[in-house]
């Protein structure tokens, strides 16, 4: 019998059952559950338990990471397991124990040693991150105590951050391992600091990287890890429970939770389209980002027959709801303890679990693998009482009849899986654009057997997935290679099959379609390789004497140069070396300006007591707000139909311009009725919860007017010659003439895609209307208070001085909240002077990565002009930027301008910028916006110099590099030149010479080893180059400090105390910085461009010299008296102790016209030295080794600016050969989030790093003689690209290819494998251009 949608409509209006847990040891007894809420959204919002943090919804990023411990009956024991709390149901934890960062250590009580090391370790920077990571390192010393340093990697796969680059989360945890603790200095070599390598020293005349004098950190400070001090498992949970079914009743869901397989299959046969949810890893995503709804959920996880394991005689059987993570360790056993034959497959499956999403995922994902020759069990229910029967099936070419179906009926539930012994030669392979936690690109498992004592094939299958909606096997392939030998022959007739079988349409969804088609062949190309190697062995041992002349007239081996093709890839545990100038001994120990003090708020990073804007509790009577955004790039809108939306329970109003009282001019749209782009913000819904909002906005019903044309890319607005005003130009001497000096002259392209700056914190905003006189408060996470007030007050129709704009902290920005985050903050200010409400809004993942936009994608073309010898004579360069749908921040173009040069100097030269109007959200601020793009040109061009001169890149570079003195293309000239000591640094901190030798060695083989030197040259400044502060001083001699920038994890507020400090000659301990607040310091100045401490730090020393002079006389009086006594002094004296500061960066200015002024206060210098290793037949790459010396001047704290230099080098690395934002011809942009845009992580670090801080390099042009670091030194990051780019030279070589070729950025394996061209590439060539309509464009 099955119920009928009104009869599911009854049950969901009975009661459900109480659901039992605890959090952070304290019982939980909640009495309406509600099956859509998840454990975050309760944590959160029902406990206010705010340091778990919502980062994507989708269980990529695991800043909600949390522990959740049980008492597992089946086992007997208690299992502890990290896990993704914005995916976990609550109604799935009944009887679980629940532990939070919240719960396991406070800054105001005592700190958890997790807590303590990574903040003490500088391995916090925004701090949104944090609680997750600490949470996945607390889950794993639970259940060991003593990890190794692959442990905590494999932990942290499912972690991600924006801001570190992650290198000193490692090194703090590395403290826990069994060979990384600290000795005291008692000289232990095993594992210790100072013999390891990972040091952190002062550099005295050259660098020795062997003695350790100064380090980050102190480690033999941490507490020690006592594992008898943890929050106990309640015992309570461990008594046997009644055997019952559970039922918790929802809104819209019921949630039922069978005990017994008989109780399972009688529901099933009641609710047959129910869906069976373990860990809710797939469905929570269909829900949230599908719209999907599934009024009955079964939850099986409990019942003791889908949770069996056990040996068979044909291989292990695997219960249902066996989690990836019990499946890996029981695989782990059987590899240990059965004979190597037998256990091929199970090594394969470990070897795909290892990149199976992250560890949060794997311990509540449950084993459903798609292998060839994996057997199924299923239940079949008849529909009578106990009437039941089991059946078992193979997965076949039949099991997948279409995407995402199964042959199973809709009566049938999966009972177990088989995975089979070894009986024959078996591989698996996948590929995705990033190692860790990524979808395929195409996977693949593949066996053979061979006819006794031969290399002839009895039998073979080749399956794929990737290749079409389904796993699809490759049967005519398999056919043609049956009693065949195995050797070349056999090897080029199934690629040139695999070539003609797995074929793709050019517009297949996915795209890529060349590179997946390369990949079949490939991948192949791997397995038949590492058989070619095994079965060589196999009958060596068996028939040496007699078979050993046949093998090799079969060529039954693998040759030695080939041999790294069978290799797996394995991740190496990372070291690195911090190099930095050390304060002298006797310095005033209460200035710590030069010292590596901790970021300020890194403690309360990591305990979860960090407020960000979505922490603030929720006011009385507040409401919530969801975007309603348009689905077309161009159109009118017609008609918009909100009655179903509006009638959804908890809906207030929905909002549109019409409500708006002021003016509407304060975003890109002129005419209200036209969107310009997919994501185009047409209204919003208020409503009494976030979910209720956004089901609501789901429902708005918009009627559109498709207009024409839809400029997508660069191209299409070259095409249209759809450009914004100015296109700029510069010009330096005569490009003309010096053509016609230089002895070559060559063409080239590039295209360098957009990035999304993906803070951890998405978008936020609480507006609070205060009730008289149009006054409204606003709490937002944004880099531009004064603009967000000032657009919120044009929006209201009121004068700024209504509104109050703060912001405690940003959870990053890398200014993608400098403009863009007012978007959101003028609609939800409109919504709360509507509603006269509190209306709160953090925006989704996919909803911010859809409507803020991100950095500019560039085009390039160039002509260059070169002598023999490799000297640039002339470049001629245009670029053209993808601005979007409004001008923005666009004029970055011009910031491309003053770098298209980088660090050449080039007699001739002239450059020309477009800003490309089109049908894309607007582009806006990115970490150096404009440079980074302007740099990778210049070095693309000096690459091909380079390579079509036959000579080594770094001598072309050097040779063409600026001196001090020179004047670049703008006129400025370079005084304090230090890139040429930064080049020979790098050279000595890298070994480049040695490395570059044994690269040579090296790439021999089907994987190549290369490394490139790049250096950069960064200009800082910002047009609105000034700053205030407020700096008042209290009787008891505490200091509140207030400035005009904002803290996004960049350290600015720490930098602030310590200048403070430093000038007033008090302890960093006597000041302290609440937040950020228009109403304290006006008319602010963003918080981007990298110039936030010169300016804010100059505002705050010129107010705390005025506080001195007012507190001079007293000094005089009193010279034996401390800081309190002169404050008291001057307070009973009546002298204003409260001073406000103000700085301008002088004489900035440039006219473009007549190409003069100053536009830069001063330079920023760095050089950089990588060395990757690529695999040709994937495209994959491993970054192998990497050398920074960047020139901070005489840095104010050491620790922060090497985490901006790791952390921005990071991103960079991200930016070149890693994201990739994509598409659809019509706009619509695919990736929204974690899931299909990777950004780098924790593997994807260089394994060895050296950064070192350049010595003797005061700044006269900043605050104590320092620079900006937050900027400069992304670009890096382009050394590993052309170090990418070099090893691929060295593969074309192979195939008789020479000569410059184009390469785009990023460097993703799809790039990198479709350049290394070979026979392989050569079998699946792209279709022509224009006869197809792609799935994904480049815009």
């Amino acid at each position: 019998m099955s119920f009928t949608v009104e009869e599911t409509k009854i049950k969901l209006q009975s009661t459900g059952d109480d659901l039992v847990f605890f959090v952070n040891g304290k019982k939980i007894t909640e009495k309406n559950a509600e099956p859509e809420i998840t454990l975050l959204t309760y944590l959160r919002r029902s406990l206010g338990l705010t340091g778990t943090k919502l980062g994507c919804a989708e269980g990529g990023c695991g800043a909600c990471t949390v522990m959740v411990s049980k008492y597992h009956p089946h086992q007997n024991r208690i299992i502890h397991h990290a896990v993704n709390a914005c995916l976990a149901p609550l109604c799935s934890l009944h009887h679980c124990a629940v532990t939070t960062v919240d719960g396991i250590g406070s800054v105001a009580s005592k700190l958890h040693p997790v807590q303590e090391r990574i903040a003490k370790a500088h391995g916090s920077q925004c701090g949104f991150c944090t609680p997750g990571i600490v949470m996945s390192m607390y889950a794993l010393l639970r259940n060991n105590p003593r990890p190794s340093m692959h442990d905590i990697q494999e932990a942290f796969q499912g972690n991600l951050c924006r801001c570190t680059g992650y290198r000193p989360i490692l090194e703090g945890y590395r403290t826990f391992t069994k060979d990384g603790g600290c000795c005291g200095g008692k000289g232990q070599t095993n594992g210790c600091c100072m013999t390891n390598g990972h040091i952190q020293e002062h550099v005295n005349v050259r660098i020795d990287i062997q003695t350790p004098s100064q380090k980050l950190y102190d480690q033999s400070e941490f507490m020690p890890l006592d594992p008898t001090q943890e929050i106990i498992f309640p015992p309570e949970l461990m008594v046997k429970q009644p055997q019952r079914e559970l039922r918790f009743v929802g809104e819209r869901v019921l949630w039922i939770q069978p005990y017994s397989l008989k109780e399972l299959l009688e529901l099933k046969a009641t609710y047959p389209n129910a869906k069976l949810v373990v860990g809710n890893t797939e469905v929570g995503i269909e829900m949230k980002f599908k719209n999907l709804l599934y009024p009955v959920i079964l939850a099986p996880a409990y019942i003791p027959e889908l949770n069996i394991i056990q040996h068979t005689q044909d291989g292990i059987q695997v219960g249902a709801s066996v989690t990836l993570t019990v499946l890996g360790d029981m695989l782990r056993a059987a590899v240990k303890k059965l004979p190597a034959h037998q256990t091929e497959v199970f090594e394969a499956v470990l070897e795909q679990l290892r990149w199976f999403a992250g560890q949060q995922i794997r311990n509540v994902a449950v084993c459903f693998v798609s292998l060839p020759e994996v057997k199924n069990s299923f239940i079949e229910v008849n529909g009578l009482e106990n009437d039941w029967e089991k059946r078992v099936l193979e997965m076949d070419e039949k099991f997948f009849p279409g995407y995402r179906k199964t042959i199973l009926k809709s009566e049938e539930i999966l009972l177990s899986i088989e995975i089979p012994y070894t009986r024959k030669y078996f591989s698996a392979f996948k590929q995705s654009p990033r190692k860790e936690d990524d979808i395929a690109i195409v996977t693949c498992g593949m066996n053979v057997l061979f006819k006794e004592k031969s290399n002839i094939v009895q039998s073979i299958r080749i399956s794929y997935g990737g290749m079409a909606p389904v796993t699809v096997l490759a049967t005519a392939t398999c056919n043609r290679l049956l009693n065949r030998q195995w050797n070349e022959e056999l090897l080029e007739q199934a690629c040139t099959s695999l070539a003609e079988e797995m074929s793709l349409s050019p517009s297949a969804p996915g795209g890529m379609v060349t590179y997946r088609r390369t990949l079949t062949i490939s991948l192949f190309y791997k397995f038949f390789l590492t058989v070619q190697h095994k079965l060589a062995l196999d009958l060596r041992m068996e028939v040496f004497n007699t078979v050993f002349s046949t093998l090799t007239q079969s060529r039954v081996y693998v040759r030695p140069e080939y041999a790294t093709a069978t290799e797996l890839f394995q991740l190496d545990s990372p070291s690195s070396v911090q190099l930095y100038q050390a304060v002298p001994p006797g310095h005033n120990n209460d200035d710590v300006v030069g010292h590596p003090i901790m970021h300020l708020s890194a403690l309360k990073h990591a305990t979860g007591e960090a407020i960000y804007c979505d922490d603030i509790p929720c006011y009385e009577n507040e409401l919530h707000l969801a975007l309603v955004t348009s689905i077309k790039a161009q159109a009118l809108i017609k008609s918009i139909d909100t009655s179903d939306a509006m009638a959804v329970p908890g809906v207030v109003a929905f909002i549109s311009a019409k409500d708006i009282p002021g003016s509407n001019l304060t975003g890109p749209v002129v005419y209200d009725e036209t969107v310009t782009c997919v994501g185009h913000i047409v209204g919003a819904i208020v409503a009494d919860t976030q979910a209720h909002a956004q089901r609501a906005a789901k429902d708005v019903k918009i009627s559109y007017e498709e207009l024409q044309p839809v400029i997508v890319t660069i191209q299409d607005a070259i095409a249209n010659k759809s450009f914004y005003q100015p296109v700029r130009s510069i010009e330096r001497g005569d490009v003309a003439q010096g053509f016609k000096d230089s002895d070559h002259i060559l063409h080239g392209k590039m295209h360098i895609g957009g990035q999304e700056q993906f803070y951890l914190e998405t978008n936020c905003t609480l507006a609070v209307p205060r009730g008289e006189d149009g006054e409204m408060e606003l709490f937002v996470s944004t880099q531009s208070a004064s603009k967000t007030q000032a657009l919120v007050a044009k929006a209201l129709g009121v004068p700024a001085n209504r509104v109050v704009c703060r912001v405690k902290r940003m959870g990053g920005g890398f200014g993608g909240k400098e403009s863009r985050s007012t978007i959101l903050s003028t609609v939800v200010a409109v919504a709360a002077h509507t509603v006269k409400r509190p209306v709160r809004c953090m925006l989704d993942r996919d909803e911010d990565m859809l409507v803020t936009g991100g950095r500019h994608p560039f085009f390039g073309h160039y002509k260059v002009g070169y002598m023999n010898n490799g000297r640039v004579m002339a470049l001629d360069v245009t670029f053209y930027s993808n601005a979007g749908n409004s001008l923005d921040l666009s004029l970055s173009v011009s910031r491309a301008l003053f770098h298209m040069d980088n660090s050449y100097n080039i007699p001739n030269i002239h450059g020309t910028g477009y800003m490309c109007k089109t049908n894309l959200p607007s582009n806006s601020a990115f970490r150096g916006f404009g440079g980074p793009q302007g740099m990778m040109i210049a070095e693309s061009w000096m690459s091909d110099v380079a390579l079509s001169c036959g000579l080594p890149a770094e001598e072309v570079r050097r040779m063409n590099m600026y001196k001090e003195g020179d004047f670049t293309p703008f006129n400025q000239r370079l005084d304090q030149f230090t890139i040429d000591r930064c080049w020979e640094e790098c050279m000595q901190l890298s070994d480049f010479n040695k490395r570059k030798e044994a690269v040579e060695q090296y790439n021999r083989s089907e994987k190549f080893l290369d490394i490139k030197l790049i250096n950069t040259i960064e200009s800082l400044c910002s047009l609105n180059a000034q700053a205030g502060a407020l700096v008042h001083v209290y009787s008891d001699g505490s200091v509140l400090l207030t400035h005009g920038g904002t803290e996004m994890g960049q350290g600015l507020h720490t930098k602030m105390v310590q200048v403070a400090s430093k000038t007033l000659g008090i302890p960093c301990s006597k000041i302290h910085i609440t937040e950020t607040s228009t109403n304290t310091v006006p008319n602010t100045s963003p918080t981007a461009a990298s110039a936030s401490s010169d300016l804010n730090g100059m505002a705050i020393y010129n107010a705390c010299q005025t506080l001195l002079q007012r507190l001079q006389p007293y000094k005089d009086k009193n010279p034996k008296g401390c800081w309190e006594d002169w404050v008291k002094a001057a307070y009973f004296d009546r002298v204003n102790l409260s001073a406000n500061g103000f700085y301008k960066t002088p004489d900035l200015g440039y006219d473009f016209d007549t190409n003069s002024g100053r536009p830069f206060n001063y330079f920023s210098y760095g050089v950089a030295v990588s060395e990757v290793e690529i695999d040709c037949l994937t495209g994959s790459h491993k970054n192998l080794h990497t050398s920074i010396v960047m020139d901070v001047g005489k840095s104010l704290n050491p620790a922060l600016d090497i985490g901006q230099v790791e952390g921005g080098f990071m991103q960079g690395l991200g930016l070149f050969t890693l994201e990739e934002l994509r598409y659809s011809p019509d706009g619509y942009l695919y990736t929204r989030g974690p899931g299909m845009y990777k950004i780098p992580s924790f593997g994807d670090i260089p394994i060895e790093l050296k950064v070192s801080l350049l010595r003797d390099t005061p700044n006269e042009k900043a605050i104590f003689s320092s620079k900006a670091v937050g900027e400069p030194p992304l670009f890096l990051a382009a050394s590993v690209f052309y170090a990418i780019k070099d090893a691929i030279i060295a593969a074309r070589a192979e195939s008789g290819l020479t000569g410059p070729f184009r390469l785009d950025s990023p460097a993703t394996p799809e790039r990198i494998r479709n350049a290394c061209e070979d026979k392989f590439t050569k079998l699946c060539p792209p279709a022509d251009p224009g006869t197809f309509t792609p799935w994904a464009v480049q815009v």
